[in-house]
């Protein structure tokens, strides 16, 4: 690990990085409006992208908007859901902020943090995602269990609590590059800087890394 340079400058020199290792990094999570992608991320707690994307389809064409899914069946909801598993809470969740945004917010996803943390199943994470893609909004740093273990691993926080690994990166990091930090940390926590058997050998950040040849720094970190 260089030892020249700054935190900061090795957190954007890390953003230089991912940036050319990761061009594209986009949300993954398929959707066509707002509500869609809200519910997509509630639905992706503890659970793949992939197994999300097999799901919704089904799931918007019987409940296409919030109107719909604050009407819906909730037996039906979470048969639909069921496969991403605590799919009870999801479906509630899901049920109770739709009811929310047609009833406190004149059908229209809020876009201001503290509104979307009103809405039931929304916490920083979700709301970070749905104002970043759904509306270009980057009001802070998208911590999931790959986020908080890499930005440890790479020395950026001394933090688990999610709250506080997103307060330190805010600090760190420009503020248009928040989100899509944290998309491009995913894909590097998932191709290269795995839980269990990071691949430290190939990694092009192991030069501003003091985490190299460490399996597991922390059994709270190796549950992605």
């Amino acid at each position: 690990m260089s030892k020249k340079l700054s935190l900061k400058q090795r957190s954007l020199e890390i953003l230089i990085r991912l940036k050319r290792l990761y061009p594209d990094a986009t949300c993954t999570l398929n959707y066509e409006t707002p509500v869609q992608l809200l519910v997509a991320t509630i639905l992706s707690a503890q659970c793949t992208d992939d197994r999300v994307n097999k799901v919704t389809p089904a799931l918007f064409k019987r409940f296409p908007d919030a109107f719909a899914l604050a009407n819906a069946d909730l037996e039906e909801l979470e048969n639909l859901v069921r496969s991403t598993g605590f799919y009870r809470n999801k479906a509630k969740n899901i049920k109770g902020a739709c009811w929310a945004i047609v009833n406190k917010f004149n059908d229209r996803i809020p876009q201001r943090m503290e509104q979307l943390l009103e809405l039931p199943g929304v916490a920083r994470k979700t709301a970070n995602v749905v104002l970043a893609h759904a509306f270009g909004i980057n009001m802070g740093v998208t911590v999931d269990t790959h986020v908080k273990r890499l930005s440890h691993r790479l020395g950026l926080t001394e933090h688990t609590d999610p709250i506080r690994v997103e307060k330190d990166l805010m600090l760190l990091l420009p503020q248009p590059d928040w989100e899509n930090w944290s998309i491009r940390l995913i894909y590097h926590g998932r191709a290269v800087c795995k839980a269990r058997n990071p691949a430290c050998g190939i990694c092009e950040l192991a030069d501003l890394c003091p985490s190299v040849g460490i399996k597991s720094e922390n059994p709270d970190f190796d549950r992605t």
